[in-house]
């Protein structure tokens, strides 16, 4: 026995372990910055959710960071902060009738297996886990007395006049024994709420903003929920227990508990409640024994005889690692951020787009920080917010946006890489001349090649010239000479596209000569608003466009 456990320490423990073995390399002083940054940051979290009644961040973000001070505290215990205050609810002067004891959360199905394993898997049941807020309610002769929060497992918050609001509470249980305690979940009622599709919708921060204020409002009362997920008082066994619920018309939440024997069939119920409807969000699954200890012993800590496996969270804390900046075709600098890796749903994520570069400069983001992500139709990573950054600043070597812009880097040259290879690929790509076989690969090797240095250079190159480029087989050879030849014929619009001429130029009609002899009054009066006026008028007189146009009509490019 004392093995098993033993084991079961060791898995459910695996993460905090992980934690503590990777450790940042901080000084002291460093250390004693960066924890209380964070411990500032969470508390006034923790103030806004618990009294202010809303969340600056998603529940899960929040129990992240939480997480998060846990292991740097154990990294440096003598540099950790003092201990979260939980405001007014973990101060609750209101004893307990049953300890609160909460969940250990398992990891992985690996983890959830050998919790199985080790009770034989046998009397296990299965529900989903309400992402609400924990209440005790006590019954006696069938009469409400008493509800209250989960404050510090023992103590907690008097919730019972605010009870007396919410229809969801019954007031009085029919074919109930003198004295019963039940333990649920209050819940924000979700009708139609399918967890993979809609998260977690900040609803446990819903029910708890309500909570927190002295008196709840009728429409308020009416959108918050009950899912009762035990029975301390009642029989030994699980199947008298749910029984009982459904006498006392608890029957919606007894029908949420499902016996289980293999973790086939936990994966089973697991997913049937992430892929389909419940009246309320769930942010995991929780397993219990049947039978266990009678509860006039339960602590309030996580007991062995139930644990939680959450969902993939639909948002995520991740470590900035370091911030990269592309520049494409048109001198939009766009900064992506490299992340220590996080998983969301099904998708292992390792950098994000901040969007914009004054975004990034509004923001600040420097390596250390952490950043809040999330999936944007459910699979594309997007930066949320920052979490919170890191005390000690580090430097980021940012582009100069004023070097970039739509008539830039028309040739290789430093600092101008990127744009340059942007520029190619449009040209090739189906914007523009759709050549055949020619990807950003191929641009690249005729780049490193030093074949190509100008945006035309590629439509003088002989065949002994491309058969010299590593990589390229006769066949390969062969082919592009015959692409890069027959590019001479497309369209002349195709070769505007090509170039980059704003929107409507390929449409004016005419040829080269005629539209670089128009000026912004001529466009105008063709019904280009003034500042498109404005951009076509400067690309056709850019003395860099004006030198490819010479190159295209030297070729014989029709329109040229």
């Amino acid at each position: 026995m004392r093995t098993v456990c033993l084991l079961l320490l060791l898995v459910m423990s695996g993460a905090g372990l992980a934690h503590a073995a990777d450790c940042p390399g901080w000084s002291p002083e460093q250390a004693r910055r960066e924890l209380a940054a964070l411990h500032d940051r969470l508390d006034g979290w923790n103030h806004a959710y618990r009294v202010d009644g809303h969340s600056p961040v998603s529940d899960a973000v929040y129990d992240q960071a939480e997480q998060q001070l846990a292991a740097w505290s154990q990294c440096f215990p003598e540099q950790a902060p003092a201990p979260l205050a939980h405001l007014g609810d973990a101060g609750g002067r209101v004893g307990s009738p049953v300890a609160q004891t909460g969940l250990s959360k398992l990891p992985d199905a690996a983890a959830v297996e050998a919790w199985m394993h080790a009770r034989g898997n046998r009397d296990l049941w299965v529900q989903p886990k309400a992402d609400g807020v924990a209440v005790t309610l006590l019954y006696e002769h069938g009469r409400l007395r008493q509800a209250s929060s989960r404050g510090d497992g023992l103590h907690g918050s008097d919730w019972t006049a605010l009870a007396q609001a919410i229809a969801a509470i019954p007031k009085h249980l029919p074919h109930a024994p003198a004295r019963v305690v039940l333990q649920g979940e209050l819940v924000w009622r979700l009708p139609g709420h399918m967890q993979a599709e809609d998260g977690g919708v900040n609803a446990r921060s819903a029910v708890a903003g309500a909570l927190a204020r002295n008196t709840l409002d009728a429409a308020t009362a009416a959108k918050i929920g009950l899912f009762v997920w035990d029975w301390p008082s009642g029989p030994a066994d699980m199947p008298s227990r749910l029984a009982g619920l459904a006498a006392m018309g608890f029957a919606d939440s007894a029908a949420l508990a499902q016996p289980v024997a293999s973790l086939d069939e936990v994966k089973r119920w697991r997913e049937q409640w992430y892929r389909h409807v419940l009246p309320f969000a769930a942010d995991g699954t929780v397993l219990r024994q049947g039978h266990r200890p009678a509860a006039d012993i339960w602590k309030a800590q996580p007991p062995d005889w139930a644990v939680a496996w959450k969902y993939p969270a639909a948002s995520a804390l991740a470590e900035v690692r370091a911030v990269n900046f592309t520049i494409g075709r048109s001198g939009r600098i766009t900064p992506v951020l490299e992340l220590a890796s996080v998983q969301l749903d099904d998708h292992r994520v390792q950098r994000v787009s901040v969007g914009s570069f004054k975004r990034w400069q509004a923001l600040d983001i420097r390596p250390g920080d952490q950043v809040e992500v999330a999936l944007a139709g459910l699979t594309i990573p997007r930066l949320q917010s920052v979490a919170w950054r890191t005390a000690q600043r580090a430097a980021v070597e940012a582009p100069d946006p004023a070097r970039y812009g739509p008539l830039s880097c028309w040739q290789t040259a430093p600092g101008c890489e990127q744009q340059f290879q942007a520029r190619l690929v449009w040209l090739g790509g189906r914007q523009g001349l759709r050549l055949s076989g020619v990807s950003a690969g191929t641009w690249q090797a005729l780049v490193d090649a030093t074949l190509v240095h100008g945006l035309l250079d590629w439509l003088t190159l002989t065949p002994e010239q491309l058969a010299a480029v590593q990589g390229l087989g006769t066949s390969r050879v062969t082919a592009l000479t015959r692409t890069f030849a027959d590019a001479r014929g497309r369209p002349f619009g195709d070769w505007l596209h090509a170039l980059g001429a704003p929107d409507d130029a390929a449409d004016a009609g005419g040829d080269w000569a005629t539209l670089a002899a128009l000026g912004e009054g001529d466009w105008r009066a063709r019904g280009a608003s003034a500042a498109h006026a404005r951009q076509l008028a400067t690309f056709f007189a850019h003395p860099e466009v004006r030198v490819l146009a010479e190159q295209l009509r030297v070729a014989g490019v029709r329109g040229f």
